[in-house]
């Protein structure tokens, strides 16, 4: 498997597609939110629209989630990923993760109800499981090299 690529434990029929966007603090910390309505922090992004690049859904659910605009060249891919859902139960997830250490400062709008500035090394059960298996390791691991 591409080093780029990895896969949780998942074994299910239902996959949901998204973009996501990890965004990286000089402290390491990363930028997750939690859904109105939802339990689990996850990071920024969505599902895309019909045709739509990933890099494209990622900046346009940024910009309409947190009033961001990030350009795509100040992106860089972190990978993409399999995992298990944070919200709906019994559907995989498959996320294409990109990574910037541009200094945002969001604001929680349309269906998100809370930001978090999380520690990758530090284990927080509310956080979907594509963050604490898959991107909190990767980030973690990057940050002592």
């Amino acid at each position: 498997m591409h080093p780029g690529h990895r896969r949780g434990a998942v074994d299910h029929r239902v996959t949901i597609t998204v973009a996501a966007i990890a965004f990286v603090r000089a402290d390491g910390r990363v930028l997750t939110v939690r859904k109105r309505g939802t339990s689990r922090f996850m990071l920024p992004g969505g599902k895309p629209e019909a045709g739509e690049q990933p890099i494209d859904t990622a900046t346009r659910e940024i910009f309409e989630e947190l009033g961001v605009d990030i350009a795509p060249s100040d992106l860089e891919l972190l990978g993409v990923f399999e995992s298990r859902a944070a919200n709906e139960a019994g559907h995989a997830l498959h996320a294409t993760v990109f990574v910037t250490r541009e200094d945002v400062e969001p604001i929680a709008q349309a269906e998100i109800e809370e930001l978090r500035w999380t520690d990758p090394r530090e284990s927080e059960p509310d956080q979907a499981p594509l963050n604490q298996e898959i991107v909190f390791p990767l980030l973690a691991g990057a940050a002592r090299s």
